[in-house]
C-alpha cells in the first residue's frame, strides 16, 4: 500500500478511536455521574491518540509531546483545547520543521482542538519569566511521549528558575483582576463556573501558589501539611466536585465549549441532575432556582476558604513579623488584621463570634481578619444555635453592630460571607443564593438586602451626599436611622416562601424587634417598612399624584412624617439595589414629588386643587416675566386649558410650553418643541396639534421607529379640540449629539402629524434573551376609576421594542381617548398604566373585545 494511503487509513482509523472513545466515556457520565471519571478517560483516550500520532510523525528521537494547562493536570473537560507543548533539544532544521507542521496539521485533521507550542527549552524558561501565564502552565507540564530525559530537564530548570513568592504577587493579582471582571460577586445570576469568583479558577490558584512554594500539591497534602483541616479538605474536594460537574453538563448541554450558567441552560442542567420544580404558580420554585442556590453556597465556601488558605500560604512564603497587640482579652490586632487572642477563643466563648464584627466597626483601621481568626470562626459558626440567638448578650451586640456609626455594612457582608448572619437570623439564612426571577432584580435576595442596607447607609454618609442630596438632607434629620437598617434586613426576608413576603416578613420582623427590647413605637415603624416598602413605589408610578384623592389616601396611609420619611429612604434604597438599570431621575423625581405633597398633607395643608391651581399659575407668570414676553403672552393658551393640565404639569413645564406656543397658536401647523429633560437623561418633546384619534399611536410609531424609549407621557385635549401632549423620551446616543437630534425630531414627527398616510402595522418586536428565557404571562386590566368618569387600563407584559406603539393601534382602533399615560420599565418587565374614556367603554362587549385585543398585542 502507497505511503500516502497508508497515512490516510492512519488518519482515519484514529479519528475512529478517538470518536468511538468518547462516545463511550460520555454515555458512561450520563449512567455515574461521574465527572473526575470523565475528565480522566477523557484525557487518557486523547493521550492514546497522540502517542499513535506522535509515533507516525517520526520526530527525532530528542524531542517531547508534553501536555501543560489543564491538560497537562490530566484531566480534559468534553469540548476543551488540549493544550500542547512540542519540546525541541534545539532548533528544528528545514526536516524536522516539515514532519512538525505535518504533526500538527494531523491533530487537527483528527478533530482536536489544540493549543500548541513549539520551543527548545531556553525558549521555555524565556517566556515564562515574561508571562505569568506560560509560567503557570508549565507548573502543571506532563509528559505524553518523547525524550524523558529532555522533559526532566526542562522541569529541573523551571523549578530552579521559579521564584515562589513573586509567583504568589503575580497570581493574586491575577486573582483580583479577574474577580474584579465578574464584579467581584460570586452571586452573578449568570456566573462563569470557571472564572466568576468562587469557581474552579479560585480553587487552581490554590493549588498553583502552594505547588509553587513547594508546600503540596493537592487537597490532601494540602492537609497533611497543616495549611488546612481534614474537614476543610474534604469541603473543598466537593465543591471542586460540583462545579466540575456543571462544567461538564455544559460541555455537553451545549456542544461546544461553554463555562457560563447562563439563563437558557439553567433549567436543562438542573434537570440533568435530577432538580425538580415545585409548587405552581406564585408559589413555584423553578429547578433552576434550586440550582442555582446550591452552586451559590458552593462557591461562597469556596470564596471564604480561599481566602483561608491563601493567607495560610503567604504567612509561609513571607516573614510578615508584626507583634500581636491586644485590643481586649480575646483579640489581638497583627498586621492591621483583627486576631483570636487563643486558638480556643469561640470555644469557650462563643458570643465572642458576634463581638469579632462589633470589634471591626469600633476599629474602622483593621483591614480584615487573619486566617486563624477566619478559619477558627469558620469552623465554630455551628454554636451559633437556638440557645446563641436567645442568649441577650447576644442580642445586644447584634444590635451594637447595626448601631455602629462606620462599618456596618463591612460588618454585615462578612458575616454573611462567614454565614454567620444566616445562622444568627434562621430566616435570612433562607434566602441566601435565592434568585429573583423577576427581571428586574440583578442580584440574589441576600445581596439585594445588603445593597439596600448599603444604600440607606449612604445617605448618612457626607461623601455620598451629592449622588441623592435630599435623601442626605432627611437621614441627617432622622434619629436612630438603624431602624431603617433592620427594615432593610427584612423587607424581602420571605421572598420564595410563597404568598405576599410583603404579609409574611412582618411576623419575622416583629419577632425580632420583641426579642431584641426594641420599643413598641419603633417596632411598629419597622413592622410597617418591610409590610408597606412596595406601596410608595406604586402610588408615585401608577397613580395620578394631581388627584387628592390619591395623596388623601397615601397620607393617612403613612400618618405621620416620620413614617414617611423613613418609607421614603427605603423606596429610594429598594429601588437603587434592584438593578443600575431600574432606577432614574424621571422615577426619583415622582418619589420626592409624592413626598413633597404628602408632607404637606400631613402638615396640615389640604391639598386643595384650586390652591395648587393658583400657586402654579403665579409661579409660571412669575417666570414668564423674565423672559420679557407680553404680560398677555399667556392668555390664549391659557384660557384653553383645564384645571386637570395645570396639577399635570410643572411650573418650569407650563413655562416652557407657553413660551414655544404664545405666537404659533394660530399658524395652522403642528408645533413639536424639543428640549433636554430638565430632570435626569433624555428629552422632553411637547406636541400642540389639532387632536385626531390615531394621534397618540402616530406619536408612538415615530418614537418605535427611532428606537427611543418612552419614559412618561401627559396626554391633554384643550377646550377648542387641540391636543397638548408632552412625551419624556431617552436614548443611548442623545448625550452625544442632543442636538441635531433636537432639531429632527422637532423637524420629522412634525412632518408626520401633518400626514395623512395610513399607519404602519405595529412590528413584533425581538424580544431580550432573558425575557425568552422567563416569558411573563401578560395582563390586562380595566376598570372604573373611584369617581366612575374615567377608566384605568394597567398592562403588564415582557418589554420588547414597539410595545407602546402596539398598545396605541389598539386604542385607536377603539376609538379610546387617552388622557394619561403612566410607563414604568422595571428591568425586563413594562407595567404601564393609562387613563382613558371613550363610547366605547360604555359597552361590556366591547371592553372584553378590548382587552382580548391589547392581549393579543403584548404578545410576542
Amino acid at each position: 500500500m502507497p505511503a500516502a494511503a497508508m497515512k490516510q487509513q492512519l488518519r482515519e482509523q484514529l479519528k475512529r478511536q478517538l470518536k468511538a472513545e468518547r462516545q463511550l466515556v460520555v454515555a458512561g457520565f450520563a449512567e455515574d455521574g461521574k465527572p473526575e471519571k470523565l475528565l480522566r478517560r477523557l484525557r487518557q483516550s486523547v493521550d492514546a491518540v497522540l502517542a499513535s500520532a506522535w509515533h507516525e510523525a517520526g520526530l527525532p528521537a530528542d524531542t517531547a509531546l508534553v501536555g501543560v494547562g489543564g491538560y497537562g493536570r490530566g484531566e480534559l473537560f468534553p469540548y476543551s483545547d488540549v493544550d500542547l507543548l512540542i519540546l525541541l533539544a534545539h532548533a528544528p532544521d528545514a526536516a524536522a520543521q516539515e514532519r512538525l507542521e505535518g504533526l500538527v496539521q494531523l491533530l487537527w485533521d483528527l478533530g482536536l482542538e489544540i493549543g500548541h507550542s513549539i520551543r527548545t527549552v531556553d525558549e521555555c524558561m524565556s517566556e515564562s519569566r515574561a508571562d505569568i501565564t506560560v509560567q503557570t502552565s508549565l507548573l502543571e507540564a506532563r509528559l505524553v511521549c518523547g525524550d524523558a530525559s529532555l522533559f526532566a530537564e526542562m522541569q529541573r530548570r523551571y523549578q530552579d528558575a521559579l521564584d515562589p513568592q513573586a509567583f504568589f504577587h503575580a497570581k493574586t493579582a491575577e486573582m483580583r483582576q479577574r474577580h474584579a471582571k465578574y464584579e467581584d460577586t460570586a452571586f452573578s445570576l449568570e456566573p462563569n463556573c470557571k472564572e466568576s469568583p468562587g469557581g474552579l479558577r479560585d480553587l487552581q490558584v490554590i493549588l498553583w501558589v502552594a505547588k509553587a512554594a513547594g508546600l503540596a500539591s493537592s487537597w490532601r497534602t494540602l492537609a497533611t501539611g497543616g495549611l488546612i483541616t481534614q474537614t476543610e479538605a474534604r469541603q473543598l474536594m466537593e465543591k471542586e466536585r460540583a462545579f466540575k460537574d456543571i462544567r461538564v453538563r455544559l460541555h455537553l448541554h451545549a456542544g461546544r465549549r461553554e463555562d457560563r450558567l447562563v439563563f437558557d441552560v439553567q433549567t436543562a442542567i438542573a434537570e440533568s441532575v435530577g432538580l425538580q420544580a415545585t409548587g405552581s404558580g406564585a408559589h413555584m420554585r423553578r429547578a433552576s432556582e434550586y440550582l442555582m442556590q446550591r452552586y451559590y453556597w458552593a462557591a461562597k465556601t469556596v470564596t471564604q476558604l480561599n481566602t483561608i488558605l491563601l493567607q495560610n500560604i503567604e504567612s509561609r512564603l513571607f516573614d510578615q513579623g508584626g507583634e500581636a497587640v491586644a485590643i481586649n482579652p480575646r483579640f489581638n490586632e497583627v498586621n492591621g488584621l483583627i486576631d483570636i487572642a487563643a486558638d480556643d477563643t469561640f470555644v469557650h466563648n462563643p458570643s465572642a463570634m458576634l463581638e469579632i464584627f462589633l470589634l471591626m466597626t469600633e476599629h474602622p483601621e483593621l483591614k480584615g481578619m487573619t486566617a486563624r481568626a477566619t478559619r477558627a470562626l469558620w469552623h465554630e459558626r455551628f454554636k451559633i444555635d437556638t440557645a446563641f440567638r436567645q442568649n441577650p448578650a447576644n442580642r445586644a451586640l447584634f444590635l451594637r453592630i447595626l448601631q455602629a456609626p462606620v462599618g456596618i455594612i463591612h460588618a454585615l457582608r462578612r458575616m454573611n460571607d462567614l454565614s454567620v448572619l444566616g445562622r444568627y437570623l434562621p430566616n435570612f439564612r433562607r434566602i441566601v443564593g435565592q434568585m429573583q426571577h423577576d427581571l428586574f432584580h440583578v442580584y440574589t435576595v441576600d445581596q439585594h438586602i445588603l445593597m439596600v442596607v448599603r444604600n440607606m447607609r449612604r445617605f448618612t454618609m457626607p461623601e455620598h451626599a451629592h449622588e441623592y442630596p435630599f435623601c442626605s438632607q432627611l437621614m441627617a434629620n432622622f434619629a436612630q436611622p438603624w431602624l431603617l437598617y433592620v427594615g432593610a434586613l427584612f423587607h424581602d426576608i420571605a421572598k420564595g416562601r410563597g404568598g405576599d413576603h410583603s404579609k409574611l416578613g412582618t411576623v419575622d420582623a416583629a419577632q425580632f424587634c420583641q426579642e431584641h427590647g426594641i420599643d413598641a413605637e419603633d417596632s411598629e415603624l419597622v413592622v410597617f417598612l418591610v409590610e408597606n416598602h412596595l406601596a410608595m413605589s406604586h402610588v408615585a408610578q401608577k397613580q395620578d399624584l394631581s388627584d387628592p384623592d390619591v395623596i388623601a389616601a397615601f397620607a393617612k396611609s403613612v400618618r405621620d412624617e416620620r413614617h414617611l420619611t423613613a418609607l421614603y429612604l427605603l423606596t429610594v434604597a429598594d429601588i437603587r439595589g434592584t438593578s443600575p438599570k431600574v432606577w432614574n431621575a424621571w422615577k426619583g423625581k415622582l418619589l420626592e414629588d409624592l413626598y413633597r405633597i404628602t408632607l404637606r398633607v400631613l402638615g396640615g395643608e389640604p391639598h386643595s386643587a384650586d390652591r395648587e391651581l393658583k400657586n402654579r399659575q403665579q409661579e409660571a407668570l412669575a417666570t414668564l416675566r423674565l423672559y420679557g414676553l407680553p404680560p398677555d403672552a399667556h392668555e390664549a393658551l391659557w384660557r384653553q386649558l383645564d384645571v386637570a393640565y395645570f396639577l399635570r404639569h410643572d411650573a418650569s413645564d407650563i413655562v416652557w410650553q407657553t413660551r414655544s406656543l404664545y405666537d404659533r397658536l394660530n399658524s395652522g401647523k403642528p408645533v413639536v418643541k424639543c428640549r433636554l429633560a430638565p430632570i435626569g437623561e433624555g428629552l422632553q418633546v411637547a406636541v400642540y396639534t389639532a387632536d385626531r384619534p390615531d394621534l397618540f399611536a402616530r406619536i408612538c410609531s415615530y418614537f418605535d421607529r427611532k428606537n427611543f424609549s418612552i419614559l412618561d407621557a401627559k396626554i391633554h385635549t384643550t377646550r377648542h379640540g387641540y391636543a397638548l401632549d408632552t412625551f419624556l423620551v431617552t436614548e443611548q446616543s442623545f448625550a452625544k449629539s442632543y442636538r441635531d437630534i433636537i432639531s429632527l425630531i422637532e423637524h420629522e414627527l412634525g412632518e408626520l402629524l401633518q400626514s395623512q398616510a395610513p399607519l404602519p402595522p405595529p412590528g413584533k418586536g425581538r424580544l431580550s434573551r432573558l425575557s425568552r428565557t422567563f416569558p411573563i404571562q401578560p395582563t390586562v386590566d380595566l376598570r372604573p376609576d373611584e369617581r366612575g368618569q374615567y377608566y384605568l387600563l394597567s398592562v403588564a407584559a415582557n418589554d420588547r421594542t414597539g410595545l407602546l406603539y402596539a398598545i396605541a393601534n389598539v386604542l385607536t382602533k377603539y376609538r379610546i381617548n387617552l388622557h394619561t399615560a403612566k410607563i414604568m420599565t422595571l428591568g425586563e418587565r413594562v407595567e404601564d398604566v393609562f387613563l382613558v374614556d371613550g363610547a366605547t367603554l360604555n359597552n361590556a362587549r366591547n371592553q372584553i373585545l378590548l382587552e382580548t385585543d391589547l392581549l393579543d398585542a403584548l404578545k410576542v
